[in-house]
């Protein structure tokens, strides 16, 4: 149950890599958190890439067993993209890449993302100037149409575009803990990031080399 899962791991610094990370070994057992339709939902509403009003109509519409086809593709989805990520890390992608993401595309192709002029929110400030009022009242926003429980895969295939367009993957990493599986986008000015978590993997590498200096000293 999804309930019954613990808290989902989010330290990549990229949606598109979370993804990724939602099958992982955070202490000693593996945990599958997109294991099943409800499991996805609540991972999907956890990160915010889906409403739950949204969650809710699909609800009402959807047949038994719809969510878990939905997991199914997610979790099919998530592995080819971490082939994709392992082959890539560490080097800019060039144009040639894009043969590898027909999977991808073949997903986006399916979105029905659309951009609508709304009214700005009280108090939305300009993009410029944070000490400037905004120069209109009207913002652009981009919503999307959820026919069908298959939907859910679109704000994740949109994550995994934006990920492989907008970001370095010359700073894609893989942590360096010895059992750990987690990948992510390394942010720091130096490219210095070795772990997922310093509290984590970094305490257990720093417990480690403490413990091998000891047994070199009594040696």
């Amino acid at each position: 149950m999804a309930d019954q899962l613990p808290a989902p791991i989010f330290v990549a610094d990229s949606p598109g890599l979370d993804f990724l990370n939602t099958i992982a070994t955070p202490v000693d057992t593996q945990v599958e958190w997109i294991g099943s339709g409800e499991a996805l939902i609540s991972w999907l509403l956890q990160t915010g890439l889906v409403p739950p009003e949204v969650v809710a109509d699909l609800r009402k519409r959807a047949v038994p067993g719809e969510f878990d086809n939905v997991a199914a593709q997610a979790r099919k989805l998530r592995e080819w993209f971490r082939g994709f990520v392992k082959a890539h890390k560490g080097k800019r992608l060039k144009p040639k890449a894009l043969q590898a993401l027909e999977p991808l595309n073949r997903v986006l192709v399916r979105d029905e993302e659309f951009s609508q002029v709304v009214a700005r929110d009280a108090g939305g400030k300009a993009s410029t100037q944070a000490d400037e009022p905004p120069v209109s009242g009207l913002v652009r926003r981009s919503q999307r149409r959820w026919r069908s429980p298959d939907a859910l895969l679109f704000p994740i295939a949109k994550t995994m575009a934006q990920l492989v367009c907008d970001e370095d993957f010359g700073r894609v990493k893989a942590c360096e803990g010895q059992k750990c599986t987690l990948i992510f986008l390394d942010r720091t000015r130096a490219s210095a990031r070795r772990w997922c978590s310093m509290s984590v993997c970094g305490n257990r590498a720093k417990q480690a080399a403490h413990r091998q200096r000891a047994s070199r000293a009594r040696g």
